[in-house]
């Protein structure tokens, strides 16, 4: 059975959380040349079940933009090809998406609510508009517990957010 063909939950960790991550480092300085590397943190994206592909693709791409913004440290350095061409750094680690029911985010908003996580929210609405200040109106005309969410991005210690994702499986 291959990874995608099994169902993954996000797994409940006992440690305790708290809110934005203080490093973002990997856990133990830096690796030996092929050790694997670990994070103390996470990046997870959470999209509804019922998106077509093109809005899964959309809603994700949209989600982690502003994290880099607002945590430099999840940047890494730029990349380069044997020819010396320059490319835009990206995350300096995976971003892992999952999936579920929309009562699954509901829950899994709340919980990163009162855990008071870095979070990125894609309701349906925004399907609808065109550009930033429309995308920021629409949100902000619906209450809190009336959003229609579609996606969720959270970034934290890795522990805080498998606690807000359980319930959520692994996007196949």
């Amino acid at each position: 059975m291959s990874t995608h063909d099994a169902v993954h939950e996000a797994p409940e960790s006992e440690a305790p959380e708290s809110g934005a991550p203080e490093s973002g480092a990997p856990e133990s300085g830096a690796p030996e040349s092929g050790a694997p590397v670990r994070f103390d943190t996470k990046i997870a994206v959470l999209l509804r079940e019922d998106l077509e592909t093109w809005q899964r693709l959309n809603v994700t791409a949209f989600l982690v933009s502003g994290l880099g913004s607002q945590f430099p440290e999840i940047i890494g350095e730029p990349y380069e090809d044997a020819d010396a061409v320059g490319y835009l750094p990206m995350f300096r680690q995976p971003v892992l998406v999952f999936e579920g029911t929309k009562e699954t985010l509901t829950t899994v908003h709340a919980r990163v609510l009162s855990r008071a996580l870095p979070r990125a929210l894609f309701t349906s609405d925004l399907f609808a508009t065109g550009n930033d200040r429309d995308n920021r109106a629409a949100v902000r005309a619906v209450a809190t517990a009336d959003l229609d969410l579609v996606g969720l991005a959270v970034y934290g210690p890795k522990n805080a957010v498998d606690k807000v994702l359980k319930g959520a499986r692994m996007h196949r």
